[in-house]
């Protein structure tokens, strides 16, 4: 007895179809290497899909959701289409747009705004909370989240100021014997945030904010004595940070301010894990009205795909050498 084969056609109206089919039609061919099982036809702006029904129905639910992420962002990348088609074979649901708020948009034109259910929480965290936590590996968009939430205030005034600082391990927080002055003895520990903020405000803006110390670039040491009124600021690498640089950074937030604290507890500096300041102030204060912890995960990786097998395989050593 054969077996049942249904054929469907998805229609594509409206969007920009070099943006839905990739260069050389590799968005096309990743949706053929998930699902060899179907034979997809595309014409233009209509592709047809025929073989198992409920492999067509997977690929109809990927179809749409990459038409929506079209519709919405103007473009879609390969990496974009590997989450998609991960997420549902992994049994997660596919992420909404219609319920997906946009944050801002970038110096190129496109919208900022979360593409994983833990980026989702995180922005909701951020905008109903006054210092927000959010721990997780590399690639889960910590860091350009806040950043876009500290841009959209800026603009929108609900602050006078942006606030970007991290603990320069590296360096011992000793700085002097580098050359230059502060902003370029610092700028190496924080070109991760020099460049979301490059893709939000043009470089004349940017330029012009860091001039007028509306935006200020500092170390976590130099956060002492200080209290920050009107202003979002942001701690990132907070797995670096000790207890008491933690806490007096902690005790710095006035009034009308919001704070984000970001890091990666797998890869902290430290002489002792234990010493972490970030992993003490959770355990401290989760809980605390006001205050929100958000723990990302390896499928909120939003990076090339290899970047979350790479995260996956590191954690399984780390287990295994405990």
């Amino acid at each position: 007895m054969e077996s049942s084969v249904t054929e469907s056609e998805i229609l594509l109206d409206g969007i920009d179809l070099l943006s839905f089919y990739g260069v050389g039609n590799e968005n096309l061919d990743l949706l053929r290497s998930a699902y060899p099982s179907v034979k997809l036809v595309a014409r233009g702006s209509s592709i047809k899909a025929q073989g198992d029904p409920v492999a067509v129905a997977r690929l109809q639910e990927i179809i749409q959701a990459m038409i929506k992420e079209v519709r919405r962002h103007g473009r879609l990348p390969s990496e974009r289409v590997r989450e998609i088609v991960g997420r549902l074979r992994s049994g997660e649901p596919l992420p909404s747009n219609e319920r997906t708020p946009s944050i801002l948009r970038t110096v190129s034109g496109q919208i900022v705004s979360p593409r994983t259910e833990g980026q989702r929480l995180l922005a909701q965290m951020i905008e109903t909370h006054d210092i927000t936590f959010a721990v997780g590996p590399a690639g889960t968009g910590k860091t350009y989240t806040a950043v876009a939430f500290a841009v959209k205030a800026l603009k929108e005034k609900q602050i006078r100021k942006i606030i970007l600082t991290r603990p320069a391990v590296e360096a011992g927080e000793s700085l002097g014997f580098l050359p230059g002055d502060l902003k370029e003895k610092v700028a190496p520990y924080l070109r991760p945030l020099y460049d979301s903020l490059e893709e939000m405000l043009s470089s004349e803006k940017l330029q012009q904010l860091l001039e007028q110390n509306v935006i200020e670039i500092a170390p976590l040491a130099y956060m002492r004595g200080r209290t920050l009124n009107d202003a979002f600021i942001i701690l990132d690498e907070a797995q670096n940070a000790t207890r008491l640089q933690m806490k007096m950074f902690l005790t710095r937030f006035g009034h009308h301010s919001k704070v984000v604290i970001t890091g990666d507890l797998s890869q902290i500096d430290l002489p002792r894990a234990e010493a972490s300041g970030l992993l003490h102030a959770i355990n401290l204060l989760e809980g605390v009205p006001g205050i929100a912890v958000v723990r990302l995960a390896e499928t909120d990786i939003v990076r090339h795909p290899l970047v979350s097998e790479i995260v996956r395989l590191y954690e399984a050593d780390a287990q295994r050498n405990r």
